[in-house]
């Protein structure tokens, strides 16, 4: 037998023991005995101001690392504080565990008036995480935390919400020691879809690569098949950068452009790998292909989604496409009907001539944000114009480097906090907030945080007065723009308030200063820049 311990050092042991070494979060009265025992087993906390906050940091914090991004919450409000963090990342397919205490196990289902008081918190958050797991017993805290690293290790990872009952937390039980999830190795996929694949993509006269969020473990063998193939190469948000965008071949973040649209129906084999292929990625219904589509994922539920595959290669992308890759060279090659390089070329010019008009107010800023950042830079953003019409598509990255960005769920007010969550996890490498004004005020007062912390974090802010995006979509609907505008806020004095620093910039040479200022200054920096209208 092992020592006595009470519920909630038993959920810390369980989190230590799969490597959890930083979590976020704020204690609350009802899971102080969480809070206990961090420091004893080397858990580092970070004190956001708000949950949603928490859930947004870390979520970009395991973003970064690969690693689960872990959320302590109290109950009810604080926990409902959260969910939207949570349905972010299960969008993005991002691994946020999230522990909180619940109502106590004999607790009547007839409200008591009972302090955070709810019907059902696993209830509440089963419609946004992968699944929550309400404990009944001591004993079961550690096997409950090795279900959830199994999933975020073995599957799609997803948010998983973990629930210990008050009185358990207090609780005293014998504990052995801890258990862990054992180590699975990655999954290959059938070899006969690897064949028919590799086949249809041998025979090809116009292929085409459409790389998301899931081929980003498999940079290297996506670039060599886009080499070998001579295919265009075009990425979700969520797979910016995978390949160089300054390659020849890629197209960038370009899946909404209608030209690159109707490029993908000509194509006669379009491989797709770790994407949904959803309206989130295209903006639009998807397309109807005339090509042969490929689809490479991990979670076979992806292949009878929005676009049906004609070749379900369900596997990991990394080793999927190492024998993909194989494959094809493995084949003799029919000669392309077009060369790749100029179609990309054209594919470019089309897209930007598509938005030339509205783009141009943010593209002079991108490119002095980019002649200041190394390759390996991390920018965050909002669900912003300046960010999905402009830093996507505008701004190149490389595999070194990460664009953490809130597709699917869409959520406002994440790229303040993800920064925060991101820099925490690596303090030396360079890490930029990109948002509008209206996105940044969900979040704002994680300013506080970030000044706390006194780590150098640009905060750049396009500023409209308001929600842009909407305003423009009731003026296109001939509508009178209604409850889109808010009142002008001292964006750069808020920021001093809040411990940090804040200027503005008057131009893109400003930014490119006050960006290389902010960078070498402790705490945060709110860069303000008046964002006229096109």
């Amino acid at each position: 037998m092992g020592d006595a311990v009470t519920g909630g050092e038993a959920l810390v042991r369980a989190l230590c023991g799969h490597a959890v070494t930083q979590v976020f979060g704020i204690p609350g009265t009802h899971n102080l005995e969480i809070y206990r025992h961090l420091s004893a087993y080397g858990i580092r906390h970070v004190l956001p101001r708000h949950e949603q906050g928490a859930g947004y940091a870390a979520d970009g914090y395991a973003r970064v690392t690969h690693r689960p991004g872990v959320v302590i919450t109290t109950t009810g409000p604080a926990l409902l504080n959260a969910a939207a963090a949570i349905g972010q990342a299960y969008s993005d397919s991002v691994p946020l565990l999230v522990v909180s205490p619940g109502m106590p196990l004999r607790h009547p289902r007839l409200a008591t008036g009972l302090l955070h008081e709810m019907r059902s918190q696993t209830e509440a958050l089963r419609g946004v995480a992968a699944f929550s797991h309400r404990v009944s017993s001591v004993a079961e805290i550690d096997a409950a935390i090795a279900r959830a690293f199994t999933l975020f290790r073995t599957r799609r990872p997803r948010p998983v919400h973990i629930e210990v009952p008050l009185d358990l937390l207090e609780a005293m039980e014998e504990a052995g020691s801890v258990r862990v999830t054992p180590h699975v190795a990655p999954s290959a996929p059938g070899t006969e879809a690897v064949r028919k694949a590799s086949e249809v993509l041998s025979r090809a006269h116009r292929p085409a690569l459409v790389l998301g969020g899931g081929a980003r473990g498999a940079t290297a063998s996506c670039l060599a098949l886009a080499q070998e193939l001579g295919a265009p190469v075009v990425t979700t948000a969520n797979g910016k950068g995978i390949v160089p965008e300054t390659h020849p071949l890629s197209l960038g973040v370009s899946l909404h452009s209608p030209s690159v649209q109707r490029w993908l129906t000509k194509s006669d084999a379009v491989l797709a790998v770790g994407t949904e292929l959803a309206e989130s990625d295209l903006w639009s219904p998807p397309p109807a292909l005339n090509g042969t589509l490929i689809r490479v994922d991990l979670d076979p539920d992806q292949m009878y989604a929005g676009l049906p595959a004609d070749i379900a290669v369900v596997g990991d992308a990394a080793i999927s496409l190492k024998e993909l890759l194989s494959g094809v060279r493995g084949h003799a090659r029919v000669e392309a009907d077009e060369d790749a390089v100029g179609v990309v070329s054209a594919l470019r010019a089309a897209r930007d001539a598509e938005t030339a008009e509205r783009d141009a107010r943010w593209i002079p800023y991108l490119r002095a944000i980019r002649s200041v950042l190394t390759d390996d830079a991390v920018i965050t953003s909002d669900s912003s114009q300046c960010c999905y019409y402009g830093a996507l598509p505008h701004l190149p990255l490389g595999p070194e480097g990460r664009y953490l960005h809130p597709t699917g769920f869409g959520t406002l007010g994440y790229a303040l906090p993800a920064a925060i969550g991101a820099k925490v996890a690596q303090p030396d490498r360079q890490v930029v907030a990109l948002g509008g004004d209206g996105g940044l005020q969900f979040t704002v007062q994680e300013l506080a945080t970030a000044a706390q912390l006194q780590l150098p974090l640009p905060v750049v802010v396009f500023d409209n007065s308001g929600y842009g995006e909407i305003r423009d979509e009731m003026a296109a609907r001939g509508d009178n723009p209604t409850a889109v505008d808010l009142a002008p806020v001292d964006l750069p004095a808020l920021a001093r308030a809040y411990g940090g620093q804040g200027t503005r910039a008057c131009g893109p040479d400003a930014l490119a200063a006050a960006l290389a200022e902010a960078l070498r200054t402790p705490g945060p920096t709110l860069i303000a820049i008046r964002e006229e209208s096109p």
